[in-house]
């Protein structure tokens, strides 16, 4: 395997996407401690074994529609296959979870959206070669509570993977979509 691809490059990525969606499972209830933390221990080692060719920290775009974890009208299968093994029904999953969520796994930054014309959040961001654990810097907009935050360089510089596939990806015309970061 590539050094570039090794599994624990990805760690915090997918620790920030599987946190993300383990919120939702306690927030809603309906699931015990042990079972929450088989299902983030599930889909971690899922998440890892999926992308591990499939993750280019020097091209963070590449395979980026690959690592997106989508539940729209059908349920993404690596979460149903996280759900099943801690005994949840797809229904169940469907009762737990947003059912527009879109959530983008790409080297250096999670985001997500919920809804289809949603405004993108991140959850997590770092710059190449910044140690693991380092705070996210965030881009230039407002928080929830009105504070302004520091601008990344890194989300200015270029346009990042979600904002190419939706600028691509979309039949209709574009919509202005803001950015924020949300902190844990």
């Amino acid at each position: 395997m590539h050094t570039l691809c090794a599994r624990g490059t990805m760690k915090p990525e997918i620790s920030a996407a599987v946190g993300f969606l383990s919120r939702f499972l306690r927030i809603k209830g309906h699931v015990n401690d042990r079972q929450l933390q088989t299902f983030s221990q599930s889909l971690q080692d899922i998440l890892a074994e999926q992308y591990k060719h499939h993750w280019f920290p020097d091209r963070p775009c590449k395979g980026s529609g690959y690592r997106c974890i989508r539940i729209n009208h059908k349920m993404d299968p690596l979460v149903w296959q996280a759900g099943q093994r801690i005994g949840l029904t797809i229904q169940q999953l469907y009762l737990l979870l947003p059912s527009e969520l879109t959530l983008w796994v790409d080297p250096f930054e999670v985001s997500y959206r919920i809804g289809e014309d949603g405004s993108i959040c991140v959850l997590y961001e770092s710059q190449p070669g910044v140690t693991v654990g380092a705070p996210a810097t965030t881009t230039g907009a407002s928080s929830p509570s009105g504070s302004s935050t520091s601008v990344n360089p890194m989300v200015d510089s270029h346009i990042s993977c979600k904002e190419e596939l939706m600028v691509l990806g979309r039949a209709s015309p574009s919509k202005a979509y803001n950015m924020m970061t949300v902190s844990s």
